[in-house]
């Protein structure tokens, strides 16, 4: 079986060794920079977003921070991409950090076409934003204006499509023959990278195969040299590569990956006037970039073989490829935060996306909070059905995890005993001997919280002046061009820090505005007494992992540092309370943080420690893989043999020689939908078809029968409906009430005092929606409430209305022990806790009873549940149970329709058939 691992960047690249008497300087290739240069911000500025053709390929050099003392910082400058040339086999960088050589969980920023060392072609010239979103599809042709454009000239002069004839025959003339090399790409997400790399190494990934881009421009390289690439990558790196034209590209990934989703991922919605512009303009390129890639799998793709869809670049290939091969294993995780309901619905294509996610058998986060916001989403927006375990969709379900992605301790014990890394731990430690370190590590951008950090750190040196020549803060910061005014901000404070605090012998903020090299980093975070991380989102923040499993007080290095993590980073679901968690803005609450990681003593520190190494071993890359892996081949398995196409017709000629040789049978049959068709509660009487009732009655006058049908309707309705009907059993609103054969008293499997503690509740917030929705109306039952809007004047609008009313109760009503589960036209308020199964096996556990007091009454021996709605599914799972713990003798579990169902057996006649079928079993 082979694992198809999408993501966006492969994790190779392609090096150009161009002939200088061929190439074009101007066009062909990019310099190669001196000095690394710095990435672009996760989170761009909305009101400045440079498009990736916009910017020096070399990247813009930035000086030393305003304020610091360049001695401090000279001691982290050195050759980096020497540096990482030499720690090449080594753990990538945790994250998506593109020429970025440290350790970061989710950067998700690359510079493409721009890295440490790499010749590459330029990209060719950006696409302008569309005037007008009704032309924006016009514009996937590169090189053409679009039509409307031609009749009218625009005031206002235009980059061009692509360059000029003569600019793009030159770039494609540098690279026709130039030689050409597979590098590792150092962009991509470096966290994704090291759990395959221990995964593949430890045997669990034998036979797996990237999908992804190269991470530069590709549209100067002529057709053959694309395909060698390819070829080459396929052959000897297991890697497909995915092409996409430089304008697709750049619409995708610079314009709405990093301008629309990433922000509103990260809670910030872009409230820039251009926003919406960019967002109509950007989402065609977005469709096609990532059709590109389904079709690229889809083309390989065998059956037997996994498909796992990585991050938010992506959201839609799971469904492209369930629509192209549906019996496909797909499973899909995002490495990044999902927000809640309220921000995700501010997304236009928030229905696209969604479903284009649901497209997978399971779909996978960092923590159960992202989940919840996953499930309540697409509650709210689909209105769908939400479980703990998944979706419930119409025509199947998908499962829903949590998966916490780490580190590979093993590669890490490897690459600490290098001699650069020695080197660098005794350069730091003289440096700052007798002093306290504090490290942190962050992209200048909105949501890594460096502002807040700084606020607090200022704030800590005011409160504790004893602490101010005694400790250092070390602020790791990469600049970006995209947030001038935050990194000028950031500038002023780390400057006053400085100004107010430093000494001839001390300072007390060192801000290195630069990249560090690999050993730097891993030595920075050795010797530190402290991590302190202020984001004020992030999916899960692995610097925080690395600094933990770095503070062993190995190699001489000092042991036990504290952690300092904002509560809002998905680390918080790892190491709980074990870290110093803050509210990055509550600045005197880290300020106090800070102050506590310095004045722990090493006992404390030690017993702190060991709960937080303990938890970083149990979230490794192999079991991130591992748990992934299981789950996904699990959930396939369940949900492939609950496909109407796995689930046989019934064998009614089988099921009658069974029912006729067994003792005692118990048989369960559903009302709505099974025995009549659905009808209005207000004309009940009407809609039991008289073959129904005649049936059951024969059924019952077999002693050897005990017939039971249950129903979503209350006891009274059960009973004015087979009053007909002797001997029968019923079980009413969906199994809180239950009634035995020749018996005229109902069993009540709730609580009455629980029941009235929410109901009154809920009533009152059924009734504001209903006030909302012109025609719907609300029933009350014994045990349970049903908003009905099938007569509302406006169905779309009553139906998110009930969608979200369905949110707001479970909301609510969590840990009151009730759900709301949205039906056909309805939203049906009921105990979670009780359903049609807990029912059933009242009665299974009657007639085992019944069999043990009267020796004549033998113990059923066969068992039939017949149904035709997601109700009836806890039946199903109940019945099978049985049959499967050989706790009966047969069992049979029969589903009316062609639907995702656990039922072993489906019937398509409908009810009639249905009904022709009991009668002859008979």
């Amino acid at each position: 079986m082979t694992i198809y691992i999408a993501s966006l960047f492969l994790p190779n690249t392609v090096n150009f060794h161009a002939n200088p008497a061929q190439a074009d300087p101007s066009e062909g290739s990019s310099p190669q920079p001196s000095n690394p240069p710095t990435d672009s911000a996760a989170a761009p500025s909305q009101n400045a977003a440079l498009s990736l053709f916009e910017r020096n390929n070399g990247g813009p050099k930035t000086g030393l921070t305003p304020g610091a003392t360049t001695e401090h910082e000279r001691i982290f400058i050195a050759d980096v991409a020497k540096a990482e040339q030499e720690h090449s086999g080594y753990p990538f960088p945790s994250s998506e950090s593109d020429a970025n050589p440290l350790t970061e969980s989710e950067a998700h920023s690359p510079k493409w076409g721009s890295t440490l060392s790499l010749n590459q072609p330029r990209p060719r010239s950006a696409f302008p934003a569309s005037p007008s979103i009704l032309s924006h599809q016009e514009l996937a042709t590169p090189g053409t204006q679009p039509s409307h454009e031609k009749a009218k000239p625009d005031p206002k002069p235009r980059t061009s499509y692509i360059p000029n004839h003569r600019g793009s025959h030159s770039r494609k003339s540098s690279f026709s023959y130039a030689d050409w090399t597979i590098e590792t790409a150092e962009q991509g997400n470096g966290g994704l990278r090291n759990a395959v790399r221990s995964a593949t190494d430890a045997g669990q990934l034998e036979d797996k195969v990237w999908v992804g881009t190269l991470g530069m421009p590709t549209d100067a390289l002529p057709a053959h040299t694309k395909e060698a690439i390819a070829g080459k990558l396929e052959e000897e790196y297991g890697s497909l590569t995915v092409y996409v034209s430089d304008g697709d590209f750049d619409g995708h990934y610079t314009h709405f990956c990093k301008t629309i989703l990433w922000p509103v991922f990260h809670y910030q919605i872009p409230d820039n006037p251009k926003s919406k512009a960019y967002e109509d303009h950007s989402w065609i390129y977005y469709v096609k970039t990532n059709q590109a890639f389904a079709e690229r799998i889809a083309r390989n793709w065998k059956r037997g073989d996994s498909i796992w869809v990585q991050d938010y670049h992506l959201l839609l290939v799971p469904a492209m490829l369930r629509k192209m091969l549906p019996d496909a294993q797909i499973g899909f995780f995002l490495h990044i935060a999902f927000p809640s309901s309220e921000v995700f619905r501010c997304l236009a294509p928030r229905k696209e996306l969604l479903e284009g996610m649901l497209g997978a058998n399971l779909v996978g986060f960092q923590t159960d909070e992202y989940c919840r916001h996953f499930l309540q989403t697409c509650s709210r927006i689909l209105c769908v059905e939400a479980t703990n375990e998944g979706l419930q969709l119409e025509d199947r379900f998908v499962n829903v995890g949590k998966f916490s992605i780490g580190i590979d301790p093993t590669s890490w014990d490897q690459r600490r005993r290098a001699a650069d890394v020695e080197r660098w731990i005794k350069t730091i430690s003289e440096r700052y001997e007798g002093k306290r370190l504090i490290v942190s590590r962050d992209k200048i951008d909105q949501v890594r919280g460096i502002r807040q950090k700084l606020l607090s750190y200022e704030l800590f040196l005011n409160t504790y002046p004893e602490w101010r020549d005694q400790v250092v803060l070390i602020q790791v910061a990469t600049s970006t061009t995209e947030q001038p005014e935050l990194e000028a901000t950031i500038s002023d404070i780390a400057m006053r820090i400085n100004s107010t605090y430093s000494t001839l012998a001390h300072q007390p903020l060192v801000f290195l505005k630069q990249d560090l090299a690999f050993p730097q980093y891993l030595a920075l975070i050795s010797v530190a007494d402290a991590l302190i991380i202020t984001s004020l989102r992030e999916g899960m923040n692995l610097t925080s992992h690395e600094f933990v499993y770095c503070q062993d007080g190995k190699w001489g290095t000092k042991k036990y540092g504290s952690l300092i993590l904002s509560e809002f980073t998905g680390s918080v679901s790892v190491f709980g309370e074990h870290a110093l968690l803050v509210n990055p803005w509550d600045y005197r609450q880290c300020a106090e943080a800070i102050h506590t990681a310095l004045t722990r003593d090493e006992k404390e520190r030690r017993e702190v420690w060991i709960q937080l190494h303990r938890a970083v071993l149990q979230n490794s890359t192999y079991n991130w893989v591992k748990s992934f892996n299981e789950t996904l081949t699990r959930v396939w398995n369940e949900q492939s043999s609950r496909e109407s196409m796995a689930v046989p017709r019934l064998q009614v000629n089988k099921l009658e020689e069974v029912y006729r040789r067994s003792s005692r049978r118990l048989i369960i049959v559903d009302y709505e939908g099974t025995l009549a068709s659905w009808g209005s509660p207000k004309s009940i009487i009407v809609t039991t078809p008289q073959r129904a009732i005649t049936t059951l009655a024969e059924l019952t006058e077999d002693p050897r029968n005990v017939v039971y049908v249950m129903s979503a309707r209350m006891p009274e309705e059960m009973e004015r409906l087979f009053r007909l009907v002797s001997g029968l059993g019923l079980i009413a609103e969906n199994g809180c009430f239950v009634r035995e054969p020749h018996s005229e008293t109902w069993l009540k499997l709730t609580d009455k005092a629980q029941i009235d503690a929410w109901k009154a509740a809920v009533l009152h917030i059924l009734e504001y929606y209903q006030e909302r929705a012109e025609g719907s109306w609300v029933e009350q039952r014994h045990c349970s409430l049903m908003f009905h809007y099938e007569a509302a004047d406006d169905q779309a609008a009553a139906s998110r209305l009930a969608s979200e009313c369905a949110g707001h109760i479970n909301d609510a009503c969590m840990n009151q022990g009730v759900h709301a589960v949205p039906v056909e036209r309805a939203l049906i308020v009921e105990p979670a806790a009780i359903n049609k199964a807990s029912a059933a096996e009242v009665v299974w556990r009657s007639c085992l009873k019944q069999s043990q007091r009267d020796e004549s009454v033998q113990r059923p021996d066969f068992l039939l549940a017949i149904g035709d709605g997601r109700d009836d599914e806890s039946v199903f799972r109940w019945a099978n149970k049985l049959a499967n713990a050989r706790a009966v003798g047969y069992a049979m579990t029969v589903t009316l329709g062609s639907r995702s169902t656990e039922a072993k057996a489906t019937l398509t006649q409908g009810v009639t058939g249905k009904n022709k079928k009991t009668s002859s079993s008979r």
